[in-house]
């Protein structure tokens, strides 16, 4: 059985108590790190090799609004792009067995930073371009308050054999759990419920091997996005998201329900999404993109979908993908080929199915079956080379309700 070490016993270290006890933890061999009942404060916790932080029934993490508090900078992966930046709220680098799990609570405090949108396009800017104009990684440092960059909540790079279960996480800065580089993770009855912008709820990062299943999701933006690195920085790094299973979870409002893109230059590959309800969202199942990003979506299999009430696309194949932070350099276009989505019914929906492809790169290997959707606009279709309709019912209210 793993040592327990009780978070209790370092309530003299007060706001470094939490991270207090992993680090003894961490040094007698690794054990359980528990968090009792209780509000505890802290700054950023960095977790060690076979470390396991359990948050008890009724405990509360609140995380600091001082942004020094999450200084020295770490490294990081920045909305698709290698970079050192503020870490994480929780982060792990290079570990092996780690766990997040328990009843409790992580409160972000992310009011604190969402005004930074408005202050971050000169540094994102900076970032996004860095691989164009050939600044390594090591030289891409940021973490000020000038430069605006927010982190995500929950952090592991280049870690193996994660768990994260059964804990609400509540208002980060930015994206909440954030898996990159990581393999054979599993996220398993999790509760995100975030309001501010970019809130994205779960976005594995080139990772591989990946189980997402009873999960609930209300965000402000994506509930889960599927990404492997943007653009030129993405091609060099080379790394696709491949291998995942989402299942069984629950989304409700901000942007997509359960999306591919657009940050896709890694490639994303062999992906099966099945048994999960969306309602509330702008789109209920989105794969994005957009000239410049490059990269791959191959294989992809979503069966067994609930959409309802969503205010733009219910299901949506857009490679004019309109709302990146930055735009691209290049106008290297992505590869779909192979999706196919089964089995979906619901209702509510500006837009039943629109898929668009590129005049000059069209979409391909496409297959949609036993769908029955109710939409003002049934169904919108443009520079697709191949595509499958087997038992497709989308029913429009306009007048004009059907365009190819």
């Amino acid at each position: 059985m793993d040592k327990i070490w009780n978070v209790n016993e370092f309530k003299h270290r007060e706001f470094q108590a939490v991270q207090a006890a992993v680090d003894a933890c961490a040094r007698a061999g690794g054990g359980m790190v528990a968090v009792p009942e209780g509000d505890w404060f802290s700054g950023a916790i960095h977790l060690k090799s076979h470390v396991k932080l359990q948050l008890e029934e009724g405990a509360v993490i609140h995380f600091s609004g001082k942004y020094e508090d999450y200084l020295p900078v770490v490294f990081t992966r920045w909305e698709g792009t290698e970079c050192y930046n503020y870490s994480p709220l929780i982060y792990a680098k290079d570990c092996t067995d780690i766990a997040v799990t328990g009843k409790g609570v992580l409160e972000g405090n992310g009011a604190a930073w969402w005004h930074w949108k408005k202050l971050q396009q000169r540094a994102a800017e900076d970032l996004a371009y860095a691989e164009w104009n050939g600044r390594e990684p090591e030289k891409r440092r940021y973490g000020t308050e000038e430069d605006a960059l927010r982190p995500s909540f929950i952090q592991f790079i280049n870690c193996r054999d994660v768990l994260l279960e059964d804990f609400t996480v509540k208002d980060g800065p930015q994206w909440t759990l954030h898996p990159v580089y990581c393999e054979n993770v599993t996220i398993r009855g999790v509760s995100v419920f975030t309001e501010g912008p970019n809130t994205d709820g779960l976005n594995p990062d080139s990772c591989r091997n990946v189980l997402v299943e009873k999960c609930t999701f209300s965000t402000g933006d994506d509930c889960i996005a599927i990404n492997s690195g943007l653009n030129e920085d993405g091609w060099r790094v080379n790394r696709p998201c491949e291998n995942i299973e989402i299942r069984g979870c629950h989304m409700t409002g901000g942007h997509g329900g359960v999306v591919i893109g657009s940050a896709i230059s890694g490639g994303v590959r062999n992906i099966y999404m099945h048994d999960c309800q969306i309602s509330g969202t702008m789109q209920g199942i989105r794969l994005k993109s957009m000239r410049g990003r490059g990269g791959y979506v191959h294989d992809v299999r979503i069966e067994n979908m609930e959409i309802n009430d969503v205010s733009d696309q219910a299901i949506q194949i857009n490679m004019f993908y309109e709302y990146s932070t930055v735009m691209p350099k290049s106008q290297e276009p992505s590869d779909f080929d192979g999706i196919h989505i089964s089995n979906v019914r619901g209702g509510g929906a500006a837009v039943g199915i629109e898929i668009k492809g590129l005049p000059e790169h069209k979409l391909k290997n496409i297959s949609l079956e036993n769908i029955k959707l109710k939409a003002d606009e049934a169904f919108i279709c443009s520079n697709v080379e191949s595509m499958e309709l087997k038992q497709v019912s989308a029913e429009g209210r306009c007048k004009s309700a059907f365009h190819i």
